[in-house]
């Protein structure tokens, strides 16, 4: 367990005081207690998380290294684990970047793709490619790999993203299930989502949704945390902590904000 900085200050009264009162030292003791227990609450992981850039993940998980939506060139992964699979949830050059694909070393690598996704890769990855589309679930390597619907729901924005072309995904790692939104808004089949660990949420306009539509999907599907990504939109970065405050109406949710943009 981590011990936090409140926690050491409390420590270092207990032992330091001697001459504490009776009454002083238990309201100390009911403290530290009470930070243990918030303490064994938080999720305990062996995941990594590396944040890449917008969409751009990488997930370290025993053996195992997956990229998502791998973008940025050779040089955005540079000294990083070679990928024993490749995620990719949609046609638009911020998720399929075949340029960055060619510049990485894939030979390890299966591609998990929806059909859409793979009618526009070279036929030199053909023979990598694991199709799945909307609703289905394969194992890859030992991995259980879900695809959920990603769509847009507003008028305006339908164009952007048809359903049925793209997906999401849900890959579960040993015991956590971990979702990453790809491009979508609030849309029910998001909201149905059940015992989800880790969530990747997007919240950018005019292509995704608002970070009010964002948190009250998570509000919904309560996933036990939550990782604001793909963020930036035609108007800069969306308001992040705007989205961790309206999360914050259910305690029980953490909000994970990771630099994805540095």
């Amino acid at each position: 367990m981590k011990f936090n900085i409140l926690y050491l200050i409390l420590i270092s009264l207990f032992i330091n005081c001697k001459s504490q009162k009776k009454e002083d030292t238990e309201v100390i003791n009911e403290t530290i207690n009470e930070i243990q227990k918030e303490e064994q609450k938080k999720p305990v992981s062996d995941i990594n998380i590396d944040p890449i850039v917008h969409a751009t993940t990488i997930l370290e998980w025993k053996d195992k290294t997956i990229y998502i939506d791998p973008t940025g060139g050779r040089k955005a992964f540079k000294g990083k684990k070679l990928p024993n699979l490749v995620l990719i949830t949609d046609i638009h050059g911020d998720h399929m970047n075949i340029e960055t694909l060619d510049s990485l070393d894939l030979s390890l690598a299966e591609l998990i793709v929806p059909q859409a996704v793979a009618e526009k890769l070279p036929a030199s990855y053909t023979d990598q490619l694991v199709i799945l589309n909307n609703g289905e679930t394969k194992e890859v390597q030992g991995i259980s790999i879900e695809a959920i619907p990603m769509y847009n729901l507003r008028e305006e924005a339908l164009k952007f993203h048809d359903k049925g072309r793209g997906n999401g995904y849900v890959v579960t790692l040993g015991k956590e299930r971990i979702y990453f939104s790809g491009d979508t808004e609030d849309i029910p089949e998001m909201r149905a989502l059940k015992y989800i660990d880790k969530a990747f949420i997007c919240m950018n306009l005019p292509y995704t949704m608002t970070v009010e539509s964002a948190a009250n999907a998570v509000l919904e599907f309560k996933p036990k945390q939550v990782y604001p990504y793909h963020y930036r939109g035609t108007e800069g970065l969306s308001d992040v902590n705007k989205f961790k405050e309206l999360v914050a109406k259910n305690p029980d949710i953490e909000v994970v904000q990771l630099d994805w943009y540095r």
